[in-house]
């Protein structure tokens, strides 16, 4: 079995070159117009029960462009500004003792500055008064939110509560989005982000061997859950996504995430489980026999899963859009699901009320683009680029036959073709069944 990527796994925690952050920051400035200025809140920390909050979830575009993970920061980008040092401002949580007893140490300016590359750092409180300064001499005011095709906000995020109290404040100044900008920059990867997704990968990778080696009939989904947990926490990663672990039908529910069920003899178990290091996501799904190997059936769907996630890697290119790549990849699975005996060739060519019939067993989207959040942002209708990294995850689920089998590897797009970061990763069907059989 190749190792690729397998030194990240043993190494001290992933650090990244403020630099990046810098150009991060100069390739959204060369994007706006002269007289502007754009502003980047970090999200909220979210209440639970009682006195309790949730951790904080870093808002991606904040970390993108300065490497700070801190609540309440706030970017303020001014790139036209006659005084340089306005150009780039972080505004940071005061520090205090008492906060630092209950809540543990906080940046100070000298931190900030490291971590993000920008010189000129603040507390919050003096926000207001230095983004009014500035907004006087500002014609085009760039606002961000969260602009995800499937995202709902249904409670008010930090990013909306400004934006209504700067317009209420200064209503005469143009308004523009921040997000379709950063959309486009997000989705190019640059060196230093291609290397965290990579790790990413390779604690994903050391997290499923690992579980492989246990997977038994009688063991329980949870304690599958628990060695995955093991593996990413000793490598200070933590799960990317609710963790999806599903034997048998459970298969069937894309996303699955009881992980309560005893793996039975003969049940195929999906495995949709990867890890996050430092705000990157991987994003794996390897489906195993629980006895160690597939029956006949078994290994002929896996096949054509397998041969569709291959080819549907070839099929990523820089210049093709995502739909017509979609388009391609049912394209191959109509072609299985009749070599299958699923579909007949009269049902493909005779769809029923416009339904695609090759969504009955294969119904999601043949993968995403990948970073910061799982499903990254990117432009939605146009083409791919080379820097952007996709996972390719084709499934086949037939609750008929109480399983369902999906594949997915991360892919990086390049201008000589795609490299598959999870290609270290066991996914034939043989090399499946020889790595159960060390257990």
């Amino acid at each position: 079995m190749k190792q690729t990527g397998a030194k990240f796994a043993s190494q001290p925690p992933f650090l990244f070159d403020p630099l990046m952050f810098g150009e991060h920051r100069e390739r959204l400035v060369s994007l706006l117009p002269s007289r502007s200025l754009a502003v980047v809140n970090n999200n909220d920390l979210l209440p639970t029960n009682a006195d309790a909050s949730m951790p904080l979830v870093v808002q991606s575009d904040l970390f993108y462009l300065t490497g700070i993970e801190q609540e309440q920061t706030i970017l303020l980008l001014h790139p036209h500004a006659k005084d340089e040092a306005s150009r780039a401002i972080l505004f940071i949580r005061a520090a205090s003792p008492e906060k630092e007893l209950w809540e543990g140490r906080k940046l100070t300016f000298e931190m900030a500055r490291s971590i993000s590359g920008i010189q000129q750092v603040h507390y919050l409180e003096e926000f207001p008064r230095i983004f009014h300064r500035l907004m006087c001499a500002t014609d085009h005011v760039f606002l961000n939110s969260n602009e995800h095709s499937r995202a709902d906000n249904e409670v008010e995020t930090r990013d909306e509560r400004f934006i209504a109290w700067t317009r209420k404040r200064y209503p005469l100044h143009d308004y523009r989005r921040l997000a379709p900008l950063l959309h486009g920059l997000r989705a190019v990867k640059s060196q230093g982000e291609v290397l965290a997704i990579t790790k990413a990968c390779a604690v994903t990778r050391d997290g499923f061997l690992r579980v492989a080696r246990h997977v038994k009939p009688g063991v329980t989904e949870y304690e599958l859950e628990a060695e995955y947990a093991h593996e990413f926490i000793r490598h200070q990663c933590r799960f990317a996504y609710p963790p999806i672990i599903a034997s048998g039908s459970n298969a069937c529910c894309l996303h699955y995430q009881s992980n309560s069920a005893v793996c039975q003899p003969g049940d195929l178990l999906l495995l949709d489980v990867a890890a996050r290091c430092r705000n990157y996501n991987a994003d794996l799904t390897r489906t195993i026999p629980v006895n160690g190997r597939f029956t006949p059936r078994q290994k002929q769907i896996y096949k054509s899963v397998l041969r569709v996630l291959r080819q549907s890697i070839r099929n990523l290119k820089p210049g093709k859009t995502p739909k017509t790549w979609q388009r391609e990849a049912e394209s191959l699975m109509e072609k299985e699901l009749v070599d299958l005996g699923l579909l007949s060739m009269s049902e493909i060519k005779r769809p029923k009320d416009g339904y695609a019939p090759v969504k009955k067993y294969f119904m999601h989207g043949i993968g995403h683009s990948l970073g910061l959040d799982v499903h990254d942002v990117a432009p939605v209708d146009e083409p791919m680029r080379a820097g952007w990294v996709m996972t390719v995850e084709p499934g086949i689920y037939i609750p008929e036959e109480g399983f369902g089998i999906r594949l997915e590897n991360d892919v990086l797009i390049t201008s000589k073709g795609t490299r598959d970061l999870m290609d270290d990763v066991p996914i034939e069907p043989d090399a499946i069944e020889d790595l159960m059989s060390l257990r």
